[in-house]
């Protein structure tokens, strides 16, 4: 673990030989909040956190070691897609012709930001040449204008010169521009280069001409709208008002659509939208945009919409895992009077309260997205219930979709798999390590390598702590120098203890956030315990004159909970499922006896489930330990309906693990949600 031990010091204000940029403060992170007129919350730097040991400091580790150069080894490639190699054939160093899906080149650049993030923090000198190599070539494949999509530049290196840009409106062009945009900012503030950042104001620059006059057929092209968070993240970091004012038109130039559908959330105006519809990603990633638009232009007619629709996500539409998406295939809106209004959805968030366990969709990128949409509403309101979201989804839904070695993914994310499925279902059932689809991995690998970003904002109030794991903040608060260290064990052990290293003169605050699940909390200062009770679902704040060496200390009860679903959650009726801080727990069956079947173990109402850390298991779990019931069934055959019978029922030792880490042992069966026997 010895390459976390490099100074966050180095390189965000260093220079460069050539295309250097000093990219100023620290406070310039991820999501640069730093200088927005309309937040709460301001980010720390993109390198003043980083991870010194426990859970997420091995989760960047291999991502580092194994999920980036695995990424890299299919993008160079040409076995089974072409990504890299389409922007040779386009930059004129290759001949052919292009291969693989319009949004190919999106997943290029996101690998660009994931390794823009490690290497914010562990300075490689060979991952800053590689990006440089690849950025090179990305620069000669762009056209003189700005325009850069490699499906219709090949075409026209081709001798297609009839191919225009911006036409088809499932042809990925402003998806693949905006995941430039936004690598580009990244890259620009680990760096301090401009390389990337000049490709990407070139682009933003002919997209600013493109959509000078706005029509419906430009509008129809805002196809899973990653643009609208990359326009504004450049706007942070070039300061020109024009990217500001492109990303409000572009977003109010939805408006302009009058035969849309709820599968681009088109089918009527945004600002008049209270539920999330149709294809989740596509809709998430909409939600973060118009997020971050509202942070930096302060028109409430967007914020307006988000908070209903989001509430109806969290309340109706969203899984215990934080998965988004229930449907493989839906329809929208579901029931409609006017038959002519319904739009065939793929990875349809569904109507309120549809959410399938075994059929369960659940894309990883539409996970990742709520990740973006949550962070971004935290930003803009310091409320603790986003901070929630986020963090269930971070644990759960997104990191269900690697495998352990980092190596193997899933596009979709089941709640229940049995070895009888109840449908034959597209995608596999256990974890690939290549994805036709390919934009998921790319997204777990930028996420995985960016979750130190979501740990601390700042304010005039002071600092914020939303989650919580082994790490170092360095950044400026208040005039002056901050620094701490958070030690824990988290989510295994929930006492976190934060050591004050360097502080700032005067009084300060440090807030603390009180997940939902964890009441009964306590704070302590220096040993002393804090009067003021915390409230879970809240910060907590602790305001004093800090000095160096003064800990503060969070104790967090991780009890393992039973929890039960809404009563129109249909699949999940007289069903249990178990969560123990921020983790949900799953039954697998290489923990169960020879010959029982998941579907088959019954968890008594008044089961005591017992914790116990596994160091040889998964990499290192937590399980769950109790006794629960297996009560055998007489095979069913064709029949649909048939007689209660009486079923005897035998006690069986029950091991349940983290959601996370299931199939990772072979093919198996493995289920969320077990029967409750009162």
């Amino acid at each position: 673990m010895k390459w976390f031990t490099y100074s966050i010091l180095f390189g965000l204000t260093a220079t460069a030989t050539t295309g250097a940029v000093a990219t100023g403060p620290a406070g310039h992170g991820l999501t640069d909040t730093s200088a927005s007129p309309h937040v709460a919350l301001r980010s720390v730097g993109l390198a003043d956190v980083y991870w010194t040991k426990g859970f997420w400091a091995e989760r960047l580790e291999t991502c580092r070691r194994h999920t980036l150069p695995h990424l890299w080894r299919v993008m160079q490639g040409t076995e089974y897609s072409q990504f890299y190699q389409n922007f040779r054939i386009a930059a004129g160093l290759e001949s052919g012709r292009h291969r693989g899906a319009p949004f190919n080149d999106g997943e290029l650049y996101k690998w660009l930001e994931a390794a823009a993030a490690v290497y914010a923090v562990t300075r490689d000198p060979a991952l800053d040449r590689q990006m440089d190599e690849v950025i090179a070539v990305i620069g000669r494949a762009q056209r003189a204008d700005g325009y850069l999509h490699t499906p219709v530049l090949i075409k026209h290196r081709n001798g297609q010169a009839d191919v225009a840009p911006l036409q088809n409106p499932l042809g990925f062009e402003l998806y693949n521009m905006g995941h430039l945009l936004t690598a580009a900012c990244v890259h620009a503030r680990a760096t301090g280069k401009t390389t990337l950042l000049d490709i990407a104001r070139k682009a933003a620059d002919y997209l600013d001409t493109a959509f000078h006059r706005p029509t419906p057929q430009l509008a129809r092209l805002a196809v899973c709208p990653s643009h609208y968070m990359g326009i504004v993240e450049l706007y942070r970091v070039t300061r020109e008002p024009r990217y500001r004012d492109l990303a409000k038109k572009l977003l109010d130039m939805r408006d302009l659509v009058t035969d849309g559908g709820d599968d681009n959330q088109d089918r009527i105006p945004f600002r008049r939208q209270t539920q999330a519809v149709g294809h989740a990603v596509r809709a998430n990633y909409l939600y973060a945009g118009a997020a971050d638009v509202y942070a930096e232009t302060g028109d409430r007619s967007l914020l307006a919409p988000l908070l209903p629709i989001w509430e109806n996500v969290v309340s109706q539409k969203m899984y215990l895992t934080g998965g988004c998406g229930a449907l493989y295939d839906g329809a929208s809106p579901d029931g409609a009077k006017d038959q002519k209004q319904i739009s065939r959805v793929h990875q349809a968030y569904g109507r309120d309260y549809q959410l399938p366990n075994s059929t369960a969709h659940n894309e990883t990128c539409a996970a990742v997205a709520f990740v973006l949409w949550n962070w971004r509403m935290l930003q803009l309101t310091g409320d603790a219930r986003y901070a929630d979201a986020l963090e269930r989804t971070l644990y759960n839904a997104v990191l269900a979709g690697v495998s352990l070695d980092g190596t193997s993914f899933f596009y979709t994310n089941t709640l229940r798999q049995l070895d009888r499925m109840p449908a034959a279902l597209r995608w596999s059932r256990t974890r690939q390590p290549f994805i036709s689809s390919f934009c998921c991995p790319p997204n777990l690998a930028r996420t995985i390598a960016e979750v130190s970003n979501y740990v601390y904002s700042r304010s005039e109030r002071g600092l914020w702590v939303h989650l919580y794991g082994g790490n170092v903040l360095e950044t400026d608060l208040g005039g002056g120098r901050l620094k701490l260290t958070q030690e824990t064990a988290y989510p295994w052990d929930g006492q976190v203890t934060i050591r004050i290293d360097t502080a700032p003169g005067g009084e300060f605050a440090i807030l603390l956030r009180i997940p939902d699940w964890a009441g009964g909390a306590s704070v302590s200062v220096n040993g002393r315990p804090v009067r003021q009770v915390p409230e879970a679902g809240r910060y907590f704040e602790v305001k004093r004159s800090w000095s160096a060496g003064d800990r503060l200390r969070l104790d967090l009860p991780l009890r393992p909970r039973l929890l039960q679903a809404h009563p129109l959650v249909e699949e999940a009726r007289n069903q249990v499922a178990v969560q123990r801080g921020p983790l949900v727990y799953c039954l697998e069956s290489p923990d169960l006896p020879p010959g029982v079947a998941a579907s088959n173990v019954v968890i008594p109402q008044g089961i005591g489930l017992r914790p116990r850390f596994d160091a040889r298991l998964l990499g290192g779990v937590t399980v769950l330990e109790g006794k629960a019931e297996v009560v055998a069934e007489a095979p069913w055959g064709k029949q649909l309906y048939r007689d209660l019978a009486p079923a005897a029922a035998q006690a069986i030792d029950l091991r349940l693990i983290p959601y996370y880490a299931w199939s990772n042992r072979g093919p198996s069966e493995m289920t969320v949600w077990l029967p409750l026997r009162r």
